[in-house]
């Protein structure tokens, strides 16, 4: 057998230093050929410009295409990081704008609680302002609940006030709630008096659903025999209320006229406060009772 060529079982090996001896050989005669003659710049040359080349711009088509679609993706993705980072702003400036709104409307609405202690300074120092937490079903506010009870020294009958007047009073008490019935509701009644006139003159305000539906509730019994009441007057509580103190603004007379018996008059009244939106009102820890105990303790001591 051959020494350069040994067969094992099926397989043909060459040992490896007469490998390396024919690719030397073989190379040195591809250099040889090429400075030596014009065969590679020639005709192959004539076959690389007719099949290689084409195949060649071919694939730099394909790989400036690839190019071009990976960097669309990676702008794709930086783009839709920066679309995402920046609906995280839009967000929280959204929130932190809400959060502002906020603050200046409660702070808005403090302001104008503290201009009604100013406006009722007899009753300044036993103010207390209360959220309101829950409403009775319905478009007004007729009866509703807050967030403050009897742990914070309200009790039944204390008035209650918002918008620069009278909105109702205390009806029901828990630890740490308690519901008022207001002016409006159907079954309220109050004894009040005509503030603009010289004689102050005597009516009762009435609580109409319907009525206010026109943002207005009604009026009677007004002894008016001077004709000194007149649209636009301010309504007031009056003295004699049994539940109410005395000089609480309650609205304006929109309409006056003649009774059925033409002995008094009737008519309607805008209340002051807004019972569409109530948010803060002011509770006046005092009670009309007490004011009259104190006045019979007087006068017996007397």
């Amino acid at each position: 057998m051959s020494p350069i060529i040994r067969r094992t079982g099926e397989e043909f090996t060459i040992p490896s230093k007469y490998l390396l001896l024919i690719l030397s050989l073989v190379s040195c005669a591809l250099m040889i050929i090429t400075f030596k003659t014009s065969l590679f710049t020639g005709p192959l040359n004539s076959f690389s410009g007719i099949f290689i080349v084409p195949f060649q711009n071919g694939i730099t088509t394909v790989g400036t295409y690839l190019k071009d679609q990976s960097d669309k993706l990676a702008e794709i993705t930086r783009l839709q990081d920066e679309n995402a980072r920046l609906k995280d702003e839009v967000s929280k400036l959204t929130m932190e704008n809400s959060d502002l709104k906020k603050q200046q409307y409660d702070l808005t609405e403090f302001r104008e609680l503290n201009d009604l202690k100013d406006q009722y300074s007899d009753y300044r120092n036993s103010m207390v302002a209360a959220n309101v937490i829950g409403k009775e079903d319905g478009n007004w506010y007729h009866s509703f609940i807050i967030d403050k009870g009897s742990d914070d020294g309200i009790e039944v009958d204390m008035n209650v006030l918002a918008n620069g007047g009278l909105v109702g009073r205390v009806t029901n008490v828990g630890p740490k709630w308690a519901r008022v019935l207001s002016i409006i509701s159907d079954n309220s009644s109050l004894a009040a008096e005509d503030r603009s006139s010289k004689s102050r003159n005597i009516l009762f305000v009435h609580g109409d659903l319907k009525t206010y539906k026109d943002g207005v509730i009604t009026f009677s019994k007004l002894n008016d025999i001077a004709d000194e009441v007149a649209v636009g007057d301010e309504i007031v509580t009056s003295n004699i209320s049994d539940k109410y103190l005395s000089g609480i603004l309650v609205g304006h007379i929109t309409e006056i006229k003649k009774d059925a018996d033409n002995l008094t008059k009737v008519g309607k009244i805008s209340p002051v406060a807004d019972f569409d939106h109530l948010n803060l009102v002011l509770v006046i820890k005092e009670k009309k009772e007490d004011h009259l105990d104190d006045y019979k303790n007087q006068k017996n001591s007397n």
